[in-house]
């Protein structure tokens, strides 16, 4: 198991005069997946950009392996992967050069792994064509491959199983369950049951907050 962790401090944020979170506690170590729910507004999405550095609270702190993730955001996010509500596709480029760029910053992959990880997503019959000619789906199914090929212990998911159907809603599942077997930590914002063991999952409901 990894020795990771996450925690969530007291998290107070606003948006103008707006508190969305109010003293937000959270707690998550290697092997284990966190489920946010709560109806359109409770700030699902300003948690995970808040606990990624993309948002700053103004009470509270985010902690990653025990040590505040403002004292080293660059390291942070060298271990993290963020997934929001739109892939981070570039439209003009096909799926495999997405890719290809996207987990070439990160790592050096080779070809052989791009078209394995394509291929499971169901991607293979497309990987070549332009995303701005796939559908939501496909795009969500090309992100999934990314985040696949990551290969880092923290991942930050905001609705993952947008515009998927029942098969590829699985597929998250299968996903997230290999990344906790790894030791890794998954925190998902989602409207609905998450697709994994319950042994693993916990819960924060936002609308409860």
């Amino acid at each position: 198991m990894s020795d990771n962790s996450l925690q969530g401090e007291n998290l107070h944020l606003w948006r103008g005069d707006r508190h969305v979170l109010r003293g937000v506690d959270l707690s998550l170590a290697g092997g284990e997946c966190l489920q946010v729910t709560g109806p359109n507004g409770t700030g699902k999405t300003s948690l995970l950009r808040t606990l990624c550095g993309l948002m700053y609270p103004e009470e509270g702190r985010v902690l990653w392996a025990g040590q505040d993730v403002r004292k080293d955001l660059p390291g942070f996010h060298a271990d993290l992967a963020y997934i929001g509500h739109e892939p981070p596709l570039k439209v003009d480029l096909t799926a495999r050069e997405n890719l290809y760029y996207w987990i070439g910053v990160r790592r050096r992959i080779s070809r052989p792994e791009l078209d394995e990880a394509l291929e499971r997503v169901g991607a293979d019959h497309w990987r070549d064509r332009p995303v701005r000619t796939l559908s939501a789906g496909q795009k969500r199914r090309v992100a999934l491959a990314g985040l696949a090929l990551m290969a880092v212990p923290l991942w930050l998911l905001d609705e993952p199983t947008t515009n998927l159907d029942a098969e590829g809603q699985r597929l998250v599942g299968k996903l997230i369950e290999e990344q906790l077997l790894r030791g890794g930590l998954v925190v998902a914002a989602i409207h609905h049951e998450l697709p994994v063991s319950s042994a693993t999952l916990r819960r924060l409901d936002l609308a409860r907050e």
